[in-house]
């Protein structure tokens, strides 16, 4: 492409000149609501039934959680995949390549979704059993039932997780963040119905999400016919080899990061299981108190991974424009926003513990002892923790897939999941715990090395405007 088009077209993209600050602001504030409403559709659930079940209900939902990490995880495969693609050809200006990417986007998550919400539903007790739910125990009739129906809704929230980051690089911000706060609000709305004036339970928490999922989904269809950047048909929809391959291996590193994340979840409901059961607390605790501190953490890593999201236009626009200090810039903010939030939930975990564990509903003494202690040892370092998802976006979204596979795989695969298994063996159900602020602090270096790294290898900008 003609050096004088290429520059034109980024002078004229806000993406490409605006100052970084507000437009950072503009793309991530809604990303970072969408992301915060997103994760209402699990902790209202877990908030609900912890007050309606009580403590089975939250160790059930946690047994169901990988796969909701599992369905996320491949929307971003081809969701930011795509989303990243497209930005890139957006800045170079080749509309025709920008428009497969979506074409072929779309219709990979359609398909996903499909196939994800069919083997849920087919295999429900196996994945039961195999994250965690003992057929013989108490936990795993909630499981089952809960999983019976959330699979029924995952094949919308994967087309609608996809959507809202292709949406989003279409200049749309407010609009993405828009068809998850409604499917969230209703979600809160149909979960008191159900599990209230209904009294159908854990069945009614599922059933609120499933349903609302399919709201956003629709919502999200409804955007395509108005799509910003070229017409979209739907004629069109069909998957190209090549453009697949591309966006695959663009989002393969959140996916990855996405994956090692369900399997951390199994690994530790596992060995929470096992050596909770060698413990005065049992097995039902750990598993209890391991799903409301997941949910906790899904709040600030929902801060994290929605400024990362809003600024991966502005890393893939700039980096088609050449615009390197531009995206340097953009990636110390996002960095220094996410380290801030996380230190403050730090802080809060520290010093209202017991509080913090009541808003999910109450238990034992035993109870409330396990989840203190396991809030302010497992959760020590997660200021640590917000810095992969920053980390992995921006490499995504400059096309360095092999440095973001190598982030997303450090906490969870080269650290965490051993630490899990090693360390129970020598410390008991306290090393699990302790396993998690080593593995935030190996991760944290290792991302951070690789960025400045990857700073050094870029050229000066051809144009300089922060």
């Amino acid at each position: 492409m003609p050096q004088d088009k290429q520059t034109s077209n980024a002078i004229q993209n806000p993406l490409g000149s605006a100052p970084l600050l507000p437009l950072i602001a503009k793309f991530a504030i809604p990303s970072v609501i969408s992301m915060l409403v997103g994760s209402a559709y699990n902790i209202t659930d877990q908030i609900f039934i912890g007050h309606v079940v009580g403590m089975l209900g939250n160790a059930a939902t946690n047994v169901a959680f990988p796969t909701v990490t599992l369905t996320t995880g491949i929307s971003m495969l081809f969701g930011l995949g795509t989303a990243a693609n497209f930005s890139i050809c957006q800045g170079a200006g080749d509309e025709d390549e920008a428009r497969r990417y979506i074409h072929t986007g779309l219709t990979g998550a359609a398909i996903a979704g499909l196939v994800i919400g069919l083997v849920v539903f087919v295999f429900r007790n196996g994945i039961a059993f195999l994250c965690g739910a003992d057929p013989a125990g108490d936990v795993y009739p909630y499981a089952v039932a809960y999983l019976s129906i959330t699979s029924l809704g995952l094949p919308f929230h994967l087309f609608t997780h996809s959507s809202s980051t292709i949406i989003r690089a279409d200049s749309s911000p407010k609009y993405s963040m828009f068809c998850t706060v409604s499917g969230a609000v209703l979600n809160v709305f149909l979960d008191w119905l159900f599990m209230f004036p209904l009294g159908m339970g854990i069945r009614g928490a599922a059933s609120a999400t499933a349903i609302s999922q399919v709201a956003s989904c629709i919502l999200a269809l409804a955007y395509y016919p108005r799509f910003k950047a070229f017409r979209l048909s739907f004629r069109e929809l069909g998957i190209s080899s090549r453009h697949m391959l591309s966006s695959m291996a663009a989002g393969i590193p959140n996916f990855c990061n996405h994956m090692l994340m369900m399997a951390t979840n199994i690994v530790l409901n596992n060995v929470l299981s096992h050596y909770g059961a060698l413990s005065v607390y049992g097995a039902d605790i750990p598993l209890a108190v391991s799903g409301v501190a997941q949910k906790t953490g899904m709040i600030m890593v929902s801060f994290a991974v929605g400024i990362a999201q809003g600024c991966q236009p502005i890393w893939g626009f700039n980096l088609g424009a050449k615009k390197y200090s531009r995206v340097k810039g953009t990636y110390w903010r996002a960095f220094a926003a996410s380290f801030t939030i996380g230190v403050i939930f730090f802080a809060a975990l520290q010093l209202f513990p017991r509080q913090i564990i009541s808003i999910f509903g109450g238990g034992s003494e035993l109870y409330f002892e396990f989840a203190e202690k396991y809030l302010k040892i497992y959760m020590l370092m997660v200021s640590f923790q917000n810095i992969q998802p920053v980390t992995v976006n921006y490499f995504t979204a400059t096309g360095n897939h092999i440095q973001g596979l190598l982030v997303s795989l450090s906490r969870q695969g080269l650290f965490l999941i051993p630490l899990l298994i090693i360390l129970p063996q020598h410390m008991g159900i306290d090393g699990i715990l302790y396993a998690s602020p080593i593995a935030d602090t190996m991760a944290f270096i290792m991302s951070v090395s690789m960025v400045l790294l990857s700073f050094r290898k870029m050229m000066p900008g051809t144009v300089r405007q922060d």
